[in-house]
């Protein structure tokens, strides 16, 4: 008895050293992953610094092009450091954009050996549509919501009646970058929508009859959503609301298209299996 208690001791300490040896290799892993992340990040946000009163052009264009040929416009700013941390807060979320290849491609290559070979080939188209969407997303933004949605505002200007003074805008940096750059946000983050339910669809934790059970659900969640995340006005909420259910009835199609597939797939190796 004497002598098997040291062995037993020297097992369970080779068992703790095989465990943690996995865990210190998995941390390591993680904390390089992350110090490439945030290196790519912080690159991104000095090369945005430098080219901030650019960006600030591109996003203030359509601005610009509402109020183009009338006199006196411009955007103010009524603190000292207003300016400044606009450019700072604008350069990383720019950064952010700018340096996400980067975040996504450490971030796959961080689980990928984990994977098997075909859940690699599954979760690699999801990685390149995620930026596509954003951008699509941003796109529908900057192009289409922002130029309707500053008419909007604008036509409720006045050159005010007698004894009374004009209502017209002074828009601040701050402020106007501000609900930009939170606009594009939501609607790229929004475009997610597809690929979140489609792996969720892909791993068997739902599918098409229970999206099409939850519809009307998605449908209140959506417009209150929109609510939440745009200007008070109803043609930036709409605007992000009908997308997001396009998106939401295209997210049915794909979880139908991945169940015909494993349905195939099954009667596939049931004949196998019979033969």
């Amino acid at each position: 008895m004497t002598d098997q208690q040291p062995s037993i001791e020297a097992d369970d300490r080779k068992r703790v050293e095989e465990t943690r040896s996995p865990l210190v290799a998995h941390l390591g892993e993680l904390r390089q992953r992350l110090l490439y992340s945030i290196l790519g990040l912080a690159l991104g946000f000095a090369v945005c610094f430098y080219f901030a009163e650019y960006i600030y052009a591109f996003l203030v264009a359509p601005y610009a092009h509402a109020v183009e040929g009338e006199e006196g416009r411009r955007l103010i700013f009524t603190a000292l450091h207003e300016t400044f941390f606009t450019y700072v807060k604008l350069s990383f979320w720019a950064a952010i954009c700018l340096s996400f290849p980067i975040i996504a491609s450490q971030i796959y290559m961080f689980v990928a050996p984990g994977l098997y070979a075909h859940e690699k080939k599954a979760f690699l188209p999801f990685l390149i549509a995620t930026p596509i969407l954003f951008v699509a997303g941003g796109s529908l933004v900057y192009y289409v919501i922002m130029p309707v949605a500053i008419e909007f505002f604008l036509s409720f200007e006045s050159q005010g009646a007698a004894g009374s003074l004009p209502i017209e805008l002074e828009a601040k940096v701050g402020e106007y970058l501000g609900l930009v750059t939170k606009l594009i946000f939501a609607f790229g983050l929004s475009f997610q929508l597809p690929i979140v339910l489609t792996l969720l669809a892909r791993i068997g934790v739902i599918d098409s009859a229970w999206l099409k059970r939850q519809r009307k659900y998605a449908i209140v969640i959506t417009f209150a959503a929109a609510a939440f995340l745009t200007p008070p006005d109803p043609i930036s909420q709409i605007g992000l609301a009908l997308p997001i259910l396009i998106l939401y009835e295209l997210s049915i199609l794909s979880a139908r298209l991945i169940e015909k597939r494993r349905n195939a797939q099954s009667d596939d190796s049931d004949h196998d299996a019979e033969a």
